[in-house]
């Protein structure tokens, strides 16, 4: 019935020297002068020449040998940036150059991360935007302004400056300085800079050494295309760090944005929204607004753009990932109530079309409103095809952690018939977990713990072994009364040393004692230590001997006694301070 869910791959960038080999292979000849090789095929693009790509690679060595002082450290970043001086360009767009020159720039001085900037930008500051939308100078740009942070942070810690701090004071001008004009080429080249796949970093980068302190332009006349995904990632950052530094700016630009995105052509009668949310790039720009957005923009969003329409798109491959950010934004707001009526009537085709995350997020949405919480789970037991009759419902648990129908888990053919031959416990799957943790903060529970009761003590045991199981059977048994607890330890019995053992059933067990009675502790630590030659030896059980004192229950049991009564009556205490 269900498809294995489709997920988002993380936006990353790569440097081009990870792939190995520094300065390009094969063997080049030297241009008289010694300025630089032209590659063949690289449009006759000067190329730092190979004694210099040599010089640099052993540079990156001696780096990684590191330093007995300061003093020492500094002598060399001199003498290399020495060498550096005059070729700086040709340098930052060499693999192995750049790489070096990034390891460099965190041990200079501001002085002289200020210079390299000023060479590579030119007598003007043109040159950077060559440099900044290059594969490799790229990096350099980032990494050097990147530094300008190190000083603005010391500049506020430390108000009183010796003489040797004001010189770096006065080196870090001439760094800031270089930083704004590269600010200033961005700025005058603002749709390049962000639609390119290189120079876009260094506008990111920018935008986090800034905090958000750079204004937008006075008059944009030139349209960029939010559908561009170095692009949309860029929109990304300067929101996220708008968010953190300047909260009233953030709240303008999701209002700019999102009057600019519905503005945009679409078939009549059709919002725009409805096509970018369908986009790879644009579709991750409006995931970033709704989970920044306030009350009232949220209220807009759902009633002019997205209202009847939210269950096509959580049949969608792209936009179901802003209806998950959506339900999850709405949550402590009204809105969620009129989310979770629309969605509700669609929660068996999405569950068809393997797209859990929506279902995930509806159930930890209501367990964190405390609304809707029994229409949701009539709407599963339904979905999974254990509402009627009503002896279904105690398999729900083992159908919710595998996301298989009860036809399909108990290979049923027909719907007649309240029982079902018994199915050892298999295919727990993480959206699965996911889903019965989320309805394990349900106020009403008692469904998911009589499902729970009826599990045999070998499927428990596969539940507290299980990566995704553990998770579940700990959320249950934490979360259940005192009563409701006992009656789960008693099915635990006799597989109380194997969980020792597990990895992830030692975790478990761990969990159960944490919560237990006295009279549950004495149990289990009994049923522990008949096995006291394998604990001890076991890697995982060692740890819930020390833990449990288990050397003390059997030479010192009164002793033993003491301690677990004071510790249950501070965890009672505790609990009644906090209700």
């Amino acid at each position: 019935m269900l498809a294995k869910p489709e997920e988002r791959k993380p936006q990353k960038r790569r440097h081009p020297g990870e792939d190995g080999g520094g300065g390009g292979g094969g063997q080049r000849k030297r241009r008289e002068g010694g300025e630089g090789d032209k590659g063949q095929g690289d449009g006759g693009r000067k190329r730092l020449d190979a004694m210099s790509v040599g010089y640099f690679r052993r540079v990156g060595e001696r780096l990684s040998e590191g330093f007995e002082d300061r003093e020492e450290r500094d002598i060399f970043v001199e003498n290399v940036l020495a060498e550096v001086k005059g070729k700086a360009l040709l340098v930052a767009k060499d693999q192995t150059g750049s790489i070096t020159l990034q390891r460099l720039l965190p041990l200079s001085s501001p002085d002289q991360v200020g210079e390299l900037l000023a060479e590579l930008g030119g007598e003007s500051g043109s040159e950077f935007k060559e440099v900044s939308c290059d594969k490799c100078g790229g990096h350099i740009v980032e990494s050097a302004v990147r530094q300008m942070s190190r000083w603005t942070e010391s500049s506020k810690k430390e108000p009183s400056a010796t003489t040797e701090e004001e010189e770096e004071e006065e080196g870090s001008a001439v760094l800031e300085a270089q930083v704004l004009s590269v600010s200033q080429v961005v700025r005058e080249n603002c749709p390049e800079f962000i639609k390119h796949v290189h120079g876009s970093h260094v506008v990111r980068t920018l935008l986090h050494v800034l905090a958000g302190c750079l204004g937008p332009p006075r008059s944009e006349s030139r349209p960029v295309s939010v559908t561009d995904a170095a692009a949309s990632a860029v929109f990304q950052t300067m929101l996220t760090v708008c968010h953190r530094k300047r909260p009233k700016l953030c709240k303008q630009l999701l209002k700019r944005i999102t009057e600019y995105l519905a503005s945009r052509s679409a078939a009549p009668g059709v919002s725009p929204l409805l096509v970018f949310l369908k986009d790879q790039a644009s579709s991750r720009l409006i995931e970033t607004i709704i989970q920044l957005s306030h009350k009232s923009l949220l209220r807009d969003l759902y009633r002019n753009h997205l209202q009847g329409h939210l269950v096509d798109l959580a049949l969608h491959p792209i936009a179901n990932f802003p209806v998950q950010r959506l339900t999850a934004a709405s949550a402590k707001y009204q809105l969620f109530l009129k989310l979770f009526d629309e969605l509700i009537q669609g929660v068996e085709a999405i569950l068809a079309s393997g797209h859990m995350g929506v279902i995930v997020q509806l159930a930890q949405s209501c367990a964190e409103s405390e609304e809707k919480q029994e229409d949701l789970m009539q709407s599963l037991l339904r979905a999974f095809h254990c509402a009627e009759p009503g002896s279904r419902h105690v398999s729900c648990l083992p159908l919710f952690m595998s996301l298989l129908t009860y036809d399909v888990y108990y290979h049923s053919e027909t719907a007649e018939g309240g029982t079902q031959t018994e199915v050892p416990l298999s295919s727990i799957c993480y959206h699965g977990s996911l889903l019965v943790q989320a309805l394990a903060r349900f106020k009403e529970r008692s469904l998911l713990l009589s499902s729970l009761r009826t599990l045999s003590p070998a499927d428990l045991l596969t539940m507290a072994s299980h990566p995704s199981g553990s998770h579940v059977l700990q959320a249950l048994i934490t979360t259940s009364s005192d009563k409701g607890r006992g009656k789960i330890l008693k099915r635990l019995e006799g597989q109380y040393v194997q969980m020792a053992c597990s990895r992830l059933g030692s975790r478990v067990l761990e969990a159960i004692w944490n919560g237990a009675s006295v009279s549950h502790r004495h149990n289990i630590a009994q049923e522990l230590v008949s096995s006291e030659s394998q604990l001890r030896s076991d890697q995982f059980a060692r740890h819930v001997w020390a833990k449990f004192a288990l050397s003390h229950f059997i030479h010192r049991r009164a002793h033993w006694q003491e301690i677990q009564t004071g510790e249950s009556k501070k965890r009672k205490l505790f609990s009644e301070i906090l209700e």
